[in-house]
């Protein structure tokens, strides 16, 4: 019986590995799905008191976590601060990827058009303020409902999710106030334009000025890089659809390198 593909699946915040069981369910049987739990997520201790919480600090992670599977190179799917994470660590080690799926990386850093830049800083600011506020205060539960609501730009998002995606929500709670507090590494354009393996960025029809930005640059910055929208669809698709996300990635892993290579 022949092996299955190996794809790399990495989360994004307040959630963890478990967010991806519905989609190992759908591409299970074309390829092993891995999914690891990045540090500082999911419900055991954390190793220390946060101090090391970065996008810096996840991508290292992400880069031994391969090295020890002995997988390299292994095409990997990122979402958010998933993707923003892969995307560094890819910089820092280009022969580990083979392929890369980013759906919306949040991250703005190589957004180098003036204008485009502020809009994103500005909307970033605009999503999380509420959320920020309540989780200086303490209140997790209230600051996850409410940066749910704030990154998919619409009232009543967290209550519409599944009991079970809201309980891993409110269960990786904690780590909020790190993710606010993080800084960014400076990615740039430039550093992005190194990159020679095949990649799709990929952004929702309806979602927010933030994430659409994020992803618009990436693929202008990434050579040969494929951008896809998808209908109809915000920044949770993957949680509020993992059939429809699962079926994108599947076009992704199929389609042929070659479509990368044309001008």
């Amino acid at each position: 019986m022949k092996a299955r593909p190996p794809v790399l699946f990495v989360h994004g915040s307040n959630v963890d590995s478990r967010i991806w069981d519905e989609h190992r369910d759908i591409i299970g049987s074309r390829y092993e799905l891995i999914a690891p739990t990045q540090r500082y997520f999911g419900t055991l201790p954390w190793p220390d008191d946060g101090r090391h919480f970065s996008i810096d600090t996840h991508a290292a992670d992400l880069a031994a976590f391969i090295d020890s599977l002995g997988v390299a190179p292994i095409a990997i799917v990122g979402w958010s601060y998933g993707a923003a994470v892969c995307l560094a660590m890819t910089l820092r080690n280009p022969a580990a990827v083979s392929r890369l799926f980013l759906y919306e990386p949040a991250l703005a850093t190589f957004v180098s058009e003036p204008s485009a830049a502020k809009n994103a800083v500005d909307d970033r600011i605009a999503m999380s303020r509420p959320a920020k506020e309540e989780a200086d205060r303490g209140n997790f539960e209230s600051a996850v409902q409410l940066f749910m609501d704030g990154v998919n730009d619409e009232a009543g998002t967290f209550r519409s999710l599944t009991p079970r995606v809201q309980k891993i929500m409110f269960e990786n709670a904690r780590m909020l106030s790190l993710l606010f507090a993080a800084r960014p590494p400076q990615i740039t354009c430039a550093g992005l334009g190194r990159l020679s393996m095949p990649v799709t960025v990929a952004m929702g029809e309806d979602s927010r000025a933030f994430y659409k930005i994020c992803a618009q640059a990436a693929a202008q910055c990434i050579p040969r890089a494929r951008l896809v929208t998808i209908p109809k669809v915000r920044h949770l698709l993957p949680v509020q659809d993992p059939a429809g996300f699962s079926r994108a990635v599947l076009d992704f892993l199929e389609e042929p390198v070659r479509y990368h290579e044309q001008s």
